[in-house]
C-alpha cells in the first residue's frame, strides 16, 4: 500500500484514518490477523511507535482485538463494523456538502448535482 502523508495533520491520526477505511472497505477482513506494528512501520516510513500508538487507538475504538503472543486482528463485531462505515459515510458527505457549500451551491443544487452524477455514472 502507498501512504501519503499531509502536513500540519498528526501522522498518527492519518495512518488511523487509512486503517480504518482499509477495515470498513474489507481490505483487512473481520478476524484476519494484521501485519504486525513493525512491519506497516516499515511499510508507512514511521517509526514503530507511530504505528503502535495508531493500532492502541484502534484497540480503544474496538476496531482491532489482540491475543497475547499471536497478534493484532480485525474485530468480527458487525455491529462495530457497521457502525465504522456509517460514521465514515457520514464524515465523506459532511465533506461533500461543505466542499460545495463554498462553491456556492445550497443543498438543492447540491442534490441535483448528485443526482445528475448518478445518472451519468450509470450510463
Amino acid at each position: 500500500m502507498e501512504w501519503i502523508f499531509e502536513e500540519g495533520i498528526p501522522i498518527y491520526t492519518q495512518i488511523v484514518r487509512q486503517l480504518k477505511l482499509q477495515i470498513a472497505n474489507g481490505t483487512y477482513a473481520p478476524g484476519e490477523k494484521m501485519p504486525t506494528v513493525r512491519e506497516l512501520a516499515i511499510d508507512a516510513g514511521v517509526n514503530p511507535n507511530t504505528m503502535q500508538r495508531a493500532f492502541a487507538e484502534l484497540e480503544r475504538d474496538r476496531l482491532l482485538y489482540s491475543v497475547r503472543t499471536i497478534g493484532r486482528y480485525v474485530t468480527e463485531e458487525k455491529e462495530i463494523l457497521n457502525g465504522l462505515k456509517k460514521n465514515m459515510s457520514n464524515r465523506f458527505i459532511n465533506e461533500l456538502f461543505v466542499n460545495l457549500k463554498k462553491l456556492g451551491m445550497d443543498e438543492e443544487e447540491i442534490k441535483a448535482a448528485v443526482k445528475e452524477w448518478k445518472t451519468e455514472e450509470e450510463i
